[in-house]
């Protein structure tokens, strides 16, 4: 059986990177919060291949997260949260005293903190942080104004929480709807099984 690939350079089927080949910049926009350390370059340097225009914001104390996400802002369709995540909430480095005692808040960024002093209006927000996926977080998400939440329910692998970013993206850069893209993703293999999508 023969098989034809299509001319270099040709997409073989409806895709969002089309409208970068044909001269578009990019076919959407992300905001790269990075709460970690260690992960966001790769993210990125995937995500602008898909033709996504990546807007990294370094975080090292929560008043950094409230100037990248706080406040009336033009924000990304999506936000990525690439952070470590407990009992809920999404974990911030510990601060020396003299930081400290400047801060909105300390520790982490759960429930209240989230609708006191974040805005993520219309966008998708995505965290890859563990035990991020309540929805509680969700509820709050919905409150500053985000359109859909997606994040792992229990404590998923590290290079899987990478993962399953980079492959949600590919999903959407194919055309496939928030959904759809989710729906592949979770029955991809019990590590990514963890993720949970949220609507209000």
């Amino acid at each position: 059986m023969e098989h034809f690939a299509p001319p270099t350079g040709q997409h073989p089927g409806p895709s969002r990177i089309d409208a970068v080949v044909s001269g578009e910049l990019s076919w959407t926009e992300v905001d790269l919060v990075d709460l970690a350390g260690g992960e966001t370059e790769a993210l990125r340097s995937v995500l602008e291949t898909y033709g996504v225009r990546v807007n990294r914001f370094p975080v090292g104390q929560p008043r950094h997260l409230v100037a990248a996400l706080g406040g009336v802002r033009q924000a990304a369709p999506y936000v990525v949260l690439s952070c470590h995540g407990a009992d809920g909430g999404i974990l911030l480095d510990e601060l020396i005293p003299e930081v400290a005692r400047n801060q909105p808040f300390l520790g982490s960024a759960g429930p209240d903190e989230i609708r006191a002093h974040l805005r993520f209006p219309g966008s998708v927000v995505i965290s890859t942080g563990c035990d991020t996926g309540t929805r509680a977080l969700a509820d709050a998400v919905f409150d500053a104004g985000g359109s859909a939440y997606l994040a792992p329910e229990s404590e998923p692998f590290g290079h899987a929480a990478v993962f399953a970013v980079l492959y949600l993206f590919y999903e959407l850069t194919e055309g496939r709807t928030l959904e759809q893209a989710v729906a592949t993703l979770r029955e991809h293999d019990a590590e990514l099984a963890k993720w949970r999508l949220f609507l209000p």
